[in-house]
């Protein structure tokens, strides 16, 4: 025991010493400063918080806890019991000192020495938060003078409200939740200041030991810690008896909150475009555009650094998300598919926005899973006609839809393609050759105005992987090198419902901060690629496939409703796009692995999936 006090005597004056630098020169202090503010450089504080992903009637469909589950409020949100209660049972004197407080570090050096080990730590409310932000929980007296120093610098730079606000927002609550506001909505279901003075007691009895006082698990011992805290309240004066005794008597009825995370298909996507919205609006894409091929990973985590940070710094991203038709979506491609290692994908477009309100990326799509709306690029077969041979065709000679072309064989270099089923119908119209989606034709048309003319048109749609190695007539029938995602392919289509403009299709609708402030929105231009005569044609032709042509089978009597079949070489894959007066739809049936898919080709599953979606 002698031992110890004389040690303590001998190095608390010396532990002093080297905070202040003792000397009456007001130089030699601020010399001390200046070494502090270079080795400990005290930036804005900023603590990650959870960012909230929204449909498009404001509620919260998933929430984005990365790195931790956190909603930070701001001192005026947090009730003045709360703090009182911290103040209390964490550092009584917490507006009197500078970050540290020396007689119980001293007496805790005390403890720790005669125990021969560190038990108490001492730590004041702003040493605490330094742990938090910039330390460990490593034991050791070499972290405990870190501590310190921080604390002191923290003490600098903020006033007391500040960081007595930063302390209950960083602070662990147990169960992943982080800061009180998640605190209080993950174990009650209510915001703070919905909360009780006991409910508030309850959950300030965590964090001295977050695993000793889990209520999930040890709610008993929680519920003593509250109870230690009311009288502690009493003691300070805070509050009477009575009351407290009123408080202690309120039962605490825990009511759980899983995190929202509905609509994984969507969800992932508007992850994925959130990527994409920040890479244009900083620059990262043009970036990866002009750089060399050694200086691209480079970039690439650079961008998924700063995609991190976005996301951390806790923000609203608002969707287009129709939750209703998403749910209609999802339900048809369950149901329309129940045969073995086949899947689908559906988008849905509101053309009027150009807006994506729904996304399907497989039957029982699970997060993170490969999505196949966005990330599946499949041969489009006969989808492909009337953006790189109808329109095109139309547009360059205004040709009447009764106009003649040849159905009949055709064959050159030794490509010889054939119609559905081997059928040679001679001479036949326009419009008899686009519903029953003959092949032959479109082969000569795309033939008549130039490859290199249909593929033009068709890079105004900024399709990702068709390149100029595509540019073949094979290409008229769908045969490219990789082809296109059902959202590229629907995206497309949105030209014949916007009068021959093209602009891309967005879930995302604005990204703001918590306080409402636009950080990023997509800013798109239309760019005309045909005519209106030209998409009118092109709508009337759709129209007909539905009424008469290959998609007879769905005819929807009310409104406009048009569309296009595609089905690809062995049958591998079967698409059907369309649109009515406000949506354009897409959907792709197929396996991940393609093989020949024929005996549901009378069924037309992808066909009835696109009429359950659009009708009503």
């Amino acid at each position: 025991m002698l031992t110890g006090y004389i040690l303590i005597a001998v190095l608390l004056p010396f532990f002093m010493a080297v905070v202040f630098v003792a000397g009456s020169e007001i130089k030699q202090v601020q010399g001390f400063h200046e070494v502090l503010e270079k080795k400990i450089p005290m930036k804005e504080i900023s603590l990650p918080q959870t960012s909230f992903i929204k449909a498009s009637n404001g509620a919260v469909i998933s929430e984005i806890s990365q790195p931790v589950n956190r909603i930070n409020l701001d001192s005026a949100e947090i009730p003045l019991f709360l703090k009182e209660l911290f103040i209390v049972s964490e550092d009584q004197h917490f507006y009197d000192h500078s970050g540290f407080d020396l007689p119980a570090i001293g007496r805790a050096l005390a403890i720790n020495m005669h125990s021969n080990d560190i038990k108490q730590g001492a730590s004041t409310i702003t040493q605490q938060l330094a742990r938090n932000l910039y330390l460990n929980t490593e034991k050791s007296y070499n972290r405990k003078l870190s501590e310190v120093l921080y604390a002191y610098e923290i003490e600098r730079n903020y006033s007391k409200e500040e960081i007595l606000e930063l302390y209950i927002n960083a602070i662990y609550f147990h169960n992943g939740v982080y800061g009180i506001e998640a605190a209080s909505l993950y174990y009650f279901q209510k915001q703070t200041k919905e909360l009780s003075k006991a409910e508030l007691a309850f959950l300030a009895s965590i964090p001295n030991n977050p695993t000793m006082y889990n209520p999930l698990k040890h709610f008993d011992r929680t519920k003593e810690r509250q109870e230690r805290l009311i009288d502690q309240l009493i003691k300070q004066q805070v509050i009477s008896l009575a009351e407290a005794e009123e408080i202690k008597r309120e039962p605490i009825l825990l009511n759980l909150r899983e995190q929202t995370d509905l609509y994984p298909d969507y969800v992932t996507y508007v992850e994925q475009e959130l990527r994409d919205l920040i890479a244009q609006q900083e620059g990262f894409d043009i970036q990866l555009a002009k750089a060399a091929e050694q200086e691209k990973e480079e970039i690439k985590a650079e961008q998924n650094k700063r995609v991190k940070e976005v996301i951390a710094s806790g923000i609203v991203i608002e969707t287009a998300l129709d939750t209703k038709i998403q749910e209609k979506a999802n339900e048809s491609v369950k149901n329309r598919l129940p045969y073995k290692d086949i899947e689908g994908a559906a988008v849905v477009i509101n053309h009027e926005n150009h807006q994506v309100v729904a996304l399907v990326g497989g039957k029982q799509y699970q997060k993170y899973d490969f999505n196949r709306g966005y990330q599946a690029y499949r041969q489009p077969g006969s989808a492909i006609k009337p953006l790189l041979v109808y329109g095109p065709y139309l547009e360059r000679t205004n040709a009447s839809l009764q106009k003649k072309i040849n159905a009949g064989p055709y064959c050159k270099n030794r490509y010889c393609p054939k119609n559905y089923g081997g059928g040679v119908y001679g001479m036949v119209s326009l419009e008899r050759a686009f519903i029953y989606s003959y092949n032959t034709p479109a082969v000569r048309l795309l033939e008549s105005i130039g490859v290199e003319n249909g593929f033009k048109d068709l890079a105004n749609f900024q399709f990702s992987k068709v390149t100029t190695s595509d540019y073949m007539l094979s290409a008229a029938l769908g045969g490219l090198s990789y082809g296109m995602t059902p959202l590229e392919l629907t995206s497309a289509y949105t030209t014949f419902a916007a009068d021959g403009n093209y602009q891309p299709s967005r879930a995302i609708k604005k990204v703001t901060a918590m306080d409402g402030k636009v950080l990023y929105s997509w800013n798109d231009s239309n760019t005309k690629i045909w005519s209106n005569q030209t998409t009118d044609k092109i709508r009337q032709l759709m129209k007909k496939t539905i009424q008469s042509g290959t998609a007879n089978k769905i005819y929807i009597s009310s409104g406009y409703a048009g569309g296009k079949t595609g089905t690809t070489n062995d049958y591998k894959d079967y698409w059907f796009i369309g649109l009515t007066d406000q949506y354009t739809a897409g959907v792709w049936v197929g396996k991940d692995k393609p093989e020949n898919m024929k005996s549901i080709q009378s069924a037309a599953p992808q066909q009835l999936i696109w009429k359950d979606i659009m009708t009503d």
